[in-house]
């Protein structure tokens, strides 16, 4: 199985991944971020990705800490000075959460922060359950994937409608 927890990965992958890889590596993201164990999550990194498709990256960010990491990355100016960026503060499953959006070059990326360590966080849960069940049943159902995502349709829910699943949010979790 890939690493996720490098980007080395991308180095090897289509087009897009590639260029991922050189636009991180070129505004030293995942190193300004490295105190709080970022991993790239989502559709790119597993290659179902879309037009429009953003880097999402995960932190483990401690609430005390929610200050410190806004600054950091402020600080070491990840985010060039004519961009625009939006920061929310969110409650998921009772957690505050912080959410950094931003685009670096032809990437939307979103910096998601919670008070879990990133390889329990459910978008690095989702990513590897989907990389799973992408290994296991092959190109066919890949496709139907990605065609669904151009449809309109998000991630969890185009693998719920192929696999059956209930409530495939929480069904992929369990696989």
């Amino acid at each position: 199985m890939i690493d996720f927890t490098t980007i080395d990965y991308l180095k090897k992958g289509n087009e897009r991944q590639k260029r991922a890889y050189e636009v991180l590596t070129k505004f030293r993201i995942l190193e300004h971020l490295a105190y709080y164990s970022p991993i790239l999550v989502g559709t790119i990194p597993i290659g179902i990705d879309v037009e429009g498709s953003d880097l999402d990256i995960i932190c483990e960010v401690d609430p005390q800490g929610k200050a410190a990491f806004l600054e950091k990355i402020t600080l070491f100016k990840m985010i060039p000075p004519n961009a625009e960026c939006s920061i929310e503060n969110i409650m998921i499953n009772e957690e505050r959460c912080i959410i950094l959006d931003f685009q670096l070059e032809e990437f939307p990326i979103e910096i998601f922060g919670q008070n879990k360590p990133t390889m329990e966080q459910n978008a690095y849960r989702h990513m590897i359950a989907e990389y799973k069940i992408l290994e296991e049943k092959g190109e066919d159902f890949k496709q139907k994937i990605i065609k669904l995502k151009k449809e309109g349709m998000k991630t969890e829910p185009a693998f719920g409608m192929l696999l059956n699943l209930e409530n495939p949010y929480e069904d992929l979790l369990k696989l």
